[in-house]
């Protein structure tokens, strides 16, 4: 039985506590964090945050599917119709999120040039770019929940699609 990648869009501030529910049952899921630093009274504390709030990406076969949806941190339960770019979207992202880049929530895609990453830890990956006060930022988005990932590149860092 082959698995299938499904949306679960969760109740406010859920995601955790759904992606434990997951990790007990068995099933395969995945709650993108990125790293927030505050600092509080001089001291720098470090917070693990959902980089998508609200939604947690999970792949179980369809039958599991009942199990989730009664679930109480389940608001809905969506199924991508493309599985494959929704994949390669999701593990673009996490790819991002294990370097030492800061990655950032950018929920609005912005239409721009596609680039292509050409060096350093994430070489290979394709993206949209938009410039922002001489910065550069490459969105790599996750266009089933409408949402991107952003991170900061040198611009000897891309070439164009």
């Amino acid at each position: 039985m082959e698995d299938f990648w499904y949306v679960a869009h969760v109740r406010p501030r859920c995601e955790k506590k759904l992606a434990e529910f997951c990790i007990r049952e068995g099933f395969a899921c995945t709650l993108p964090l990125y790293r927030s630093v505050k600092r509080y009274r001089g001291k720098k504390v470090e917070f693990r945050k959902p980089l998508f709030p609200g939604y947690v990406f999970i792949q179980i076969v369809p039958e599991s599917t009942p199990k989730l949806r009664q679930n109480q941190y389940v608001a809905n339960l969506l199924e991508p119709p493309d599985q494959q770019e929704f994949a390669d979207q999701l593990t673009d992202i996490l790819n991002a999120l294990d370097t030492d880049l800061e990655v950032r929530l950018e929920p609005q895609i912005v239409a721009g040039q596609r680039v292509k990453i050409r060096s350093g830890p994430l070489r290979g990956l394709e993206g949209i770019v938009v410039q922002r006060s001489g910065t550069l930022e490459v969105h790599l988005r996750l266009d089933f929940i409408g949402q991107a990932a952003a991170l900061r590149l040198a611009a000897d860092e891309l070439e164009l699609i």
